[in-house]
């Protein structure tokens, strides 16, 4: 199972991690994203790390309507929005 992270600009961190605390469950729970999340906010960067099942669906649900309305509603500068699919690993 892939995992990804998505990292973005905020306009007001505390404000972005209190939108998004709140509203992480119902915005990913149709997502195939797994019941862990993990975050971490520096300065204005957001930064989300999650394990998929079903990278269609993740995918679609990131290109969602109600997703853009969530990141406007969180301050997230949408066009900074990256998605990146941890697609290769290293055995130590």
């Amino acid at each position: 199972m892939p995992k990804v992270i998505i990292t973005a600009q905020v306009q007001d961190p505390v404000k972005w991690e209190a939108g998004f605390r709140k509203h992480m469950s119902s915005t990913f729970q149709n997502y195939s994203i797994k019941d862990h999340i993990e975050f971490t906010v520096d300065g204005n960067e957001s930064v989300v790390c999650a394990e998929v099942d079903d990278m269609d669906l993740f995918q679609k649900g990131m290109a969602s309507q109600a997703t853009a309305d969530a990141m406007e509603a969180h301050g997230v500068k949408r066009e900074t929005a990256k998605v990146y699919v941890l697609d290769k690993g290293i055995q130590l």
